[in-house]
């Protein structure tokens, strides 16, 4: 039962994060963490059932806020479905790779966040 639970967790953290970079500054460090480095889900189920996981980039900007009052940011790129359909998407990975490449690509050119 414990490998059921690493791998939905594996997979959960996966699909938050697929495609997201940060980029290495002048000194060779990371930059800092920010909304943009995550994917949110603004399906109301997974607000309610995942006491505000699909909140992901608000917990990624502002660590120390308390689950509850976890807020969606319109800035933070967004999944195309709920963790459960992002789930099952990634299962098939033909299908994840050309959707998600997709929609990583159309993010940048929105928004001008360039990541290699």
């Amino acid at each position: 039962m414990s490998i059921f639970g690493i791998l939905q967790l594996e997979t959960v953290n996966y699909i938050e994060h697929y495609g997201l970079v940060r980029q290495k500054n002048e000194h060779g460090r990371y930059e800092k963490v920010r909304h943009h480095h995550s994917w949110n889900s603004d399906h109301i189920i997974g607000k309610l059932l995942l006491f505000n996981l699909s909140r992901h980039s608000d917990h990624h900007y502002n660590g120390s806020k308390p689950y509850q009052v976890l807020k969606s940011l319109p800035e933070s790129p967004q999944m195309p479905t709920g963790y459960p359909g992002m789930m099952v998407l990634s299962l098939i990975p033909p299908l994840w790779f050309n959707h998600m490449n997709a929609r990583i690509i159309k993010f940048q050119l929105e928004t001008k966040v360039v990541q290699t």
